[in-house]
């Protein structure tokens, strides 16, 4: 009898894989970690039942995480990557020999550990000289810490749980404060399709419409991820994605991307209507959320 993964999308709606065989699987003390392969996607990766990452398709989603910022700004130095703890992110950014420090705050040791055993697909520059590994809390950090950075990627899981203080204007507040004066803040704006998905995307896009001069919604494509209708953020204190981007970077340093193109960077910002009509701040919705 054949064996699935599947993951509720909505209340009516799931996703499903068929798998040859459960590799790891450990509650640890934030979250349960498993690890599946399967014949469509390859080995993936699951929190609390919920698809983070695969060898099919997590380019786009590391792709397009840091290769936008890179374009607009590649004199980006020092980066902090907030969760993370696939480690993909961080391999994009290590492909950058301009790039000095990347510090990555993952709360879960146990989800980079197992990561680096079963998906070295994104997992394999965790051990770059220039990478810094802190477990602790992403939010506590960016509290506490006096360390400014050019870029902060928050490659976060959804609001719940140990992402819950990711979504919150305290924590982007202090992000702000952590950035240089050109500095570049990423993050995972979760789907526009699905109501309760709907609605953390224009809380988040509200709360950082705030805080920064500049903070823009893009999108990318992700079959996995639920709707495959995904949204990015972009804010910033002075650098606009297209008005500053600069379009031949990757080509420049040999950087071969799968996904993410010059052509793409512009039409990853061209919004659909009911997309561009959610994220209107004048909405009714957008009052004291706080």
């Amino acid at each position: 009898m054949a064996r699935w993964f599947s993951e509720p999308w909505t209340d009516d709606i799931k996703f499903s894989v068929k798998i040859n065989k459960r590799i790891f699987s450990k509650k640890s003390k934030y979250q349960k970690i498993a690890f599946y392969d399967s014949d469509e996607l390859g080995r993936f990766f699951t929190l609390d039942g919920y698809m983070m990452a695969n060898e099919r398709d997590e380019f786009i989603y590391h792709e397009m995480m840091i290769h936008v910022p890179m374009s607009v700004n590649p004199e980006i130095k020092s980066v902090l990557v907030i969760g993370g703890g696939d480690g993909g992110s961080v391999r994009e950014l290590t492909r950058y020999a301009s790039i000095q420090s990347i510090d990555m705050v993952e709360i879960d040791e146990e989800v980079v550990r197992t990561c680096e055993r079963y998906l070295p697909l994104t997992a394999s520059k965790l051990r770059d000289p220039r990478v810094k590994l802190l477990f602790e809390n992403g939010a506590l950090y960016v509290r506490e810490t006096g360390r400014k950075y050019d870029l902060i990627v928050v490659d976060s899981t959804d609001p719940y749980g140990a992402g819950t203080e990711l979504f919150t204007a305290d924590f982007y507040q202090n992000c702000f404060k952590l950035l240089s004066s050109g500095g570049i803040l990423v993050n995972q704006h979760e789907s526009p399709y699905f109501d309760e998905m709907k609605t953390i995307m224009q809380k988040t896009h509200a709360k950082l419409k705030k805080i920064f001069p500049i903070a823009l919604v893009y999108q990318a494509f992700i079959p996995t991820y639920a709707s495959g209708h995904w949204l990015f953020g972009f804010a910033s204190k002075k650098l606009h994605p297209i008005d500053n981007f600069k379009p031949d970077i990757q080509k420049s340093l040999n950087i071969k991307t799968k996904y993410y193109n010059k052509k793409i960077h512009i039409a990853s910002f061209a919004l659909p209507n009911y997309v561009k009509q959610a994220l209107i701040i004048d909405n009714p919705f957008f009052n004291n959320i706080k």
